[in-house]
């Protein structure tokens, strides 16, 4: 670090993210539905080349779905059960609260709002959420709400084949619309698709696609083409809250995958490139309003049909985003040829291992100024604000005999990557509105389902197969983030 002061500006937005599928269990109470999360089935994968099986962890089928609907159990299907948050909320926004957030993003399950996705909507859902945002208000914390999370009502995926159908568009207006017209008012923050570009990674957990029931040399088409409903449902969405509450601000949500070409070879480089494409394009055409070219020449040369309509066209340009938001966790490498190279996981992804970086237990290459370089690349690329809404450490954590957690490791995972943020506002001109840190209180980690991989400030009593108080423990890490917060991340220079 160098003798320059670095400050992030006034009213930036510390806080904490979390997903409604990861912790809110009660899947069957409040008038709830079944979402696409509550048959994901607990495989408990053991060492790195399980975890590195992307497809096993996330994949599904009409089978295992049967399966799933015939049980109750709720430790096969952690999802189920979370960590309590539906009767604990209060009391985890108070440990929030005591941290000192400024923000708290957090999803709204479209299950509990809209049981089956195309049926009515639920009162007592739309109860929950508002108390939720109260509860924040109450301590003067901003909510940031996602109204897509990975939470599709199962209905959608098994009836209508999830967004391959274009009836989903009108499904979501109605969803988002009974949520925005009950919380709007209260809320200025939305993020309509989280990591909107993951249906390529995952396509049943994002788009409810159950890909058995496809032909394998069509499945691409419908990929493309859920996405693209996707987007479109997206850009009416965001016209819909702007004219009902114009003060509001729409984000996008993006996974930041960040990659490194293995060698100076062209044709790594190259495969870079084209991968960062890839990353970039859906985020693309929610900023500037249109498809990226080269995605238009694919769909043009390899014979894609994704419905766009000249209505498509022009929802898509008159209703762009007002932010730019991403989660970053590490960052890889890629190279043309990957054959005898050390592969390694990453969020959903698999990368080839960078021998500069240290990594994670499970894997992922920790890379503070990869933080710092996809600010900048962003920034540069899209000219709006930005906000980090996904970072964290997922580790395993030991509770003591007095009930703390020492967990230094995190606190060094989070001091480089906010002192990168740091550098980016100040050094490289980046415009960023806040940070909200992934799983400020442990929760069931998205693809394993694990709870072993801890992430939180807050230390959950619960194990890998559902076995604990769920009571809650703050870790070394809480009063570090604390101060972080109540200093306006100065404190992460000390």
């Amino acid at each position: 670090m160098t003798d320059t002061k670095y400050t992030f500006p006034k009213g930036f937005l510390w806080g904490g993210a979390t997903a409604a599928n990861q912790i809110e269990g009660a899947w069957n109470e409040g008038g709830k539905g079944v979402s696409v999360a509550d048959v994901q089935k607990f495989r408990n994968p053991q060492g790195l080349k399980e975890l590195n099986n992307i497809k096993k962890n996330t994949d599904i089928t009409d089978e295992m779905i049967e399966e799933a609907l015939k049980s109750d159990d709720e430790t096969l299907y952690p999802k189920r059960h979370g960590i309590h948050y539906y009767e604990k909320y209060k009391e985890d926004i108070a440990l929030f609260a005591e941290m000192g957030f400024k923000a708290y993003r957090f999803s709204v399950a479209w299950s509990r709002v809209v049981p089956n996705g195309d049926d009515d909507i639920n009162e007592e859902g739309l109860d929950f959420y508002s108390n939720v945002v109260d509860e924040c208000l109450k301590y003067g914390i901003e909510p940031i709400i996602t109204l897509s999370h990975y939470e599709l009502p199962l209905h959608l995926a098994t009836a209508y084949n999830g967004w391959n159908d274009r009836r989903l568009i009108g499904f979501f207006e109605k969803y988002v619309q009974a949520v925005v017209d009950r919380l709007g008012d209260r809320v200025k923050y939305w993020l309509t698709f989280n990591e909107v570009d993951s249906i390529l990674r995952h396509p049943f957990m994002t788009g409810g696609l159950i890909e058995s029931r496809f032909e394998k040399d069509e499945f691409q088409e419908v990929l493309y083409r859920a996405m693209h409903n996707q987007l479109v449902a997206s850009a009416k969405v965001t016209k819909y809250i702007h004219q009902k509450y114009p003060q509001s601000k729409v984000g996008c949500m993006t996974t930041k995958l960040t990659y490194y070409p293995y060698t100076c070879k062209p044709e790594d480089v190259l495969a870079v490139q084209q991968k960062m494409r890839q990353v970039y394009a859906f985020a693309d055409v929610q900023v500037f309003g249109e498809y990226p070219a080269y995605l238009r020449v694919k769909f043009q040369k390899e014979g894609m049909d994704v419905g766009m309509t000249e209505e498509d066209k022009q929802v898509l340009k008159e209703n762009t985003v007002d932010f730019v938001s991403f989660s970053y966790y590490q960052s890889s490498c890629m190279a043309a040829n990957e054959a005898g190279l050390e592969l390694t996981s990453g969020n959903t992804t698999i990368g080839v291992k960078n021998p500069y970086l240290p990594s994670s237990e499970w894997g992922w290459q920790i890379d503070p100024i990869g933080l710092r370089i996809s600010l900048s690349d962003l920034y540069d690329r899209y000219r709006k604000p930005l906000m980090v809404v996904e970072n964290g450490l997922g580790a395993k954590d030991i509770l003591t005999d007095d009930k703390k957690v020492h967990d230094d490791y995190r606190i060094a995972y989070f001091k480089g990557h906010i002192q990168a943020m740091a550098q980016a506002i100040n050094d490289d001109g980046v415009e960023l509105m806040g940070y909200t840190t992934w799983g400020p209180i442990d929760l069931l980690s998205n693809s394993t389902l694990q709870m072993s991989k801890r992430y939180g400030f807050i230390y959950v009593d619960l194990d890998d197969f559902g076995q604990g108080t769920y009571n809650r423990y703050k870790k070394d890490s809480f009063d570090w983030y604390k101060k972080v917060i109540q200093t306006n991340g100065e404190s992460a220079f000390e």
